[in-house]
């Protein structure tokens, strides 16, 4: 069983357990997610199954869309709802004015630093085990892009908004930042994850209807084979005997290709992905991934499915 699952992950639960939960449903040990959704967050989680596993390098860094809501007035050790106080709270909120050209200030690219609890990882440990362990560590900010970061409404405390942000943004972080540079604490009350690449949470199933259909033997509705996952990128046929060298790494020379087929217009490769093909047998089947360095010279293989 192999594919991508896109669920809509419910409220207070992590996603390592919605993969859990897949494990059983699907019988199978071989699952992951794309891309973490706090507990506190709803919304489109991304998750694997067989060979599709193997194809995280890709999915994890595609941009995400959320909507969500803040609360000003004063900040939490997690920057979210969960977390405990770490500022007395403000009797004063900013004007809608200052409020939005504040927002406007974290748009383009910034340094950001991931909360103290989180789910990354340091010398192997996650940050939110440092945390509860009391033991404060250093962390280097990290670049991420805001694309865009938005006011939706404006109903003093709460802040009402949609983001468009690169992978390895913190929500959080950003909800944090915007109470510092407004003078008056903020944290994240609520979030949900609506789009992550091409894909978005009205394709998503819940984790109960993912049981119910599996149930039903009807897999088909909820697991995309990986066949169709990546269509930005331009497929390459193999011819009959070609595929033999994959499992070791060999290059595939030009003449093994028997045909190329792009993709779709409007669905053409980002800049980092140019020179990058999926590799097909005649018979359909997606069975690797490889670059070339230029047109018509040999594929090279580096993840192979």
């Amino acid at each position: 069983m192999d594919g991508l699952i896109l669920v809509d992950k419910p409220q207070n639960i992590t996603s390592h357990d919605a993969v859990l939960r897949i494990r059983r449903i699907l019988g199978t040990p071989k699952v992951g997610h794309f891309g973490t959704l706090d507990p506190m967050a709803t919304g489109l989680l991304l998750v694997a199954v067989g060979r599709a596993t193997k194809l995280f390098p890709f999915f994890s860094r595609q941009d995400k869309v959320y909507s969500g809501r803040i609360r000003l007035g004063f900040s939490t050790d997690s920057y979210d709802a969960t977390g405990h106080p770490t500022s007395a709270e403000a009797a004063c909120f900013p004007e809608t004015g200052e409020l939005v050209l504040s927002m406007a200030k974290f748009r383009g690219k910034i340094e950001q630093t991931p909360p103290a609890y989180s789910a990354k990882k340091l010398c192997g440990r996650p940050l939110y085990k440092w945390a509860r362990a009391n033991r404060p560590v250093s962390l280097s900010p990290v670049t991420v892009h805001i694309h865009s970061f938005e006011l939706r409404s404006y109903v003093p405390p709460y802040v009402d908004f949609e983001c468009r942000c690169s992978s390895g943004t913190y929500i959080r972080s950003l909800a944090h930042e915007l109470g510092r540079v407004l003078g008056c604490g903020a944290h994240l009350a609520a979030l949900r994850r609506h789009a992550s690449g091409a894909h978005g949470v009205d394709e998503a199933r819940s984790l109960d209807e993912i049981e119910r259909l599996a149930s039903e033997s009807q897999t088909a509705a909820f697991l995309l084979p990986p066949e169709v996952l990546l269509p930005h990128l331009p497929k390459a046929i193999l011819g009959e005997s070609s595929g033999h060298g994959l499992q070791k790494g060999k290059p595939i020379p030009a003449e093994q290709i028997i045909d190329i087929f792009l993709p779709p217009s409007g669905r053409q490769p980002e800049e980092e992905s140019k020179g990058l093909f999926r590799v097909f047998t005649t018979g359909g089947k997606f069975i690797a991934l490889a670059g070339a360095s230029a047109p018509g010279q040999p594929l090279i293989p580096f993840i192979i499915l």
